[in-house]
């Protein structure tokens, strides 16, 4: 067997431990495992001639009779997805129609690195990162861990780090919260994925905002229930304009994505008056909250709520990297209960083994530090960037914005006369730079012309390069 072949064997096999089966719910044990394999031979994860675990050390990884992983094993064998080779074991079907056989080689001996391309929005600049700092809480955090590190895990996450980001968000959002409302996730799309299964329910319609975070009409679609797009004016989202019988509305009222806009105070009231009224859910995404470079913040939802009827969604991706894959949930109190089971039916998703680092990196007043750093950096290559694109006044509506990580610049009408921002977003990819295009955000008809340039992950240099060959783009 090549060293590829073992590669998506493993990975397979990998999938099928990872089941989670229930044997309280009503489908009988045989039935789900019958249903999580097939979807997973469906979803194309298995390869053509990969080689299954045996039924004896599935059956003890599931925590179930030999006898039901065999039963399932044998339907779907009758069914033509898998075959049995005598004394060599069973295998995913090669006439399978959509599966292909994984590649003879890998195309590199080298793992593969995404190269971030200038204006890409979302990207921290993780060269600020103090890694001899971080790599001493990791060392500390394992080489001598602490039992309830070894013991089973709060399904909740490591309670230090729950702890950490109480504290954190008292002092820079103004938001009281016990440690036991805190919630560690893995990312926002699984804080999202928590509300929607775990607090909404199928069927249910979903207030969003018009542009907004596409991955959010993803997770609702997945989830099975219903988004109801309502487009933001100059001042965000309007309550006013949320539809009858909406269980919940998603909304990013700090800074709102990816337009920038702020809500203002009446109308933070005003949406807290609703869900009241309708008692209905607010799930506020604080995108970009911590990077403000003037003023001072409105406070925010939950925290003028006192979590009520308000959910916060929080993450470290912009803080410290995309590749820590850790975010947080803050639940009313009452919700904490419903969290807890879901979690212990589900598992959690978030790895342990950053968590007490990330707390110690907290709680020693490291991180706040380095957030200072990156406002101010950040700060300065914004204004670099607007510097820089004073060529192009023009043809688009140059401004400064007073937080966040990247410009919504729309168009003027020069420029609106003769293309459209997701032409030019397509040209500038061809150019070697990731433009953003605002209209590719929403869902609604006549919808908004804007490019969206990110500047904190690009040095000042890379910033005034890119401009030029945006600026080519434009007047072309």
């Amino acid at each position: 067997m090549s060293n590829i072949d073992k590669k998506y064997q493993t990975n397979l096999s990998g999938e099928l431990f990872a089941l989670s089966l229930d044997p309280k719910a009503k489908p009988t044990l045989q039935a789900q495992l019958l249903e999580g394999l097939r979807r997973i031979i469906v979803s194309s994860r298995a390869y053509a001639g990969a080689r299954l675990p045996a039924s004896r050390m599935l059956a003890a990884e599931l925590s179930v009779s030999r006898t039901t992983v065999q039963a399932a094993y044998d339907q779907l064998i009758s069914e033509g997805y898998l075959i049995t080779r005598r004394g060599s074991g069973t295998f995913v079907a090669k006439n399978v129609s959509h599966l292909t056989p994984p590649p003879s080689r890998p195309v590199s001996d080298q793992p593969m690195i995404k190269a971030w391309q200038p204006f890409q929005t979302g990207l921290p600049d993780t060269s600020l990162m103090p890694h001899a700092q971080w790599a001493r809480h990791l060392d500390r955090a394992w080489r001598k861990p602490e039992p309830g590190l070894l013991a089973r895990a709060d399904s909740l996450g490591w309670y230090p780090l729950r702890m950490a980001i109480s504290d954190h968000l008292a002092t820079w959002r103004h938001l009281s919260c016990d440690p036991e409302q805190v919630i560690i996730t893995s990312s926002a799309w699984e804080s999202l994925e928590m509300i929607a299964r775990a607090f909404i329910g199928e069927g249910k319609s979903v207030t969003i905002e018009d542009p907004c975070w596409h991955k959010t009409r993803d997770v609702l679609r997945m989830n099975r229930l219903h988004a109801q797009p309502t487009r933001i004016d100059r001042d965000g989202l309007d309550p006013a304009r949320i539809r009858h019988g909406s269980a919940a509305a998603i909304v990013t009222p700090s800074r709102h994505y990816p337009t920038g806009r702020n809500l203002p105070m009446p109308r933070r009231i005003s949406l807290l008056d609703w869900a009241t009224q309708c008692g209905s859910l607010i799930i506020e995404d604080d995108y970009d909250s911590e990077f403000r470079y003037q003023g001072h913040p409105l406070p925010s939802l939950s925290g003028l709520d006192g979590l009520q009827h308000t959910l916060y969604l929080g993450s470290f991706s912009k803080l410290i990297s995309t590749a820590l894959r850790i975010g947080y949930l803050v639940v009313p109190k009452h919700l904490v209960g419903t969290a807890r089971a879901y979690l212990e039916r589900v598992g959690p998703r978030a790895s342990l083994v950053p968590q007490p680092a990330l707390a110690a990196f907290m709680q020693s007043g490291e991180f706040a530090v380095h957030l200072r750093r990156m406002r101010r950096i950040y700060s300065q290559r914004q204004s670099h960037l607007i510097s820089e694109l004073r060529v192009v006044d023009d043809l688009l509506e140059i401004q400064p914005d007073d937080a966040g990580m990247h410009l919504c610049l729309p168009f003027r009408p020069t420029l609106l006369q003769k293309t459209t921002d997701q032409d030019i977003s397509s040209q500038a990819r061809r150019s070697g730079l990731s433009v953003g295009a605002l209209s590719a955000h929403c869902v609604l008809p006549n919808k908004p012309q804007a490019l969206l340039l990110g500047y904190a992950g690009f040095a000042q240099e890379v910033l005034s390069k890119a401009v030029r060959v945006l600026e080519g783009l434009l007047r072309v």
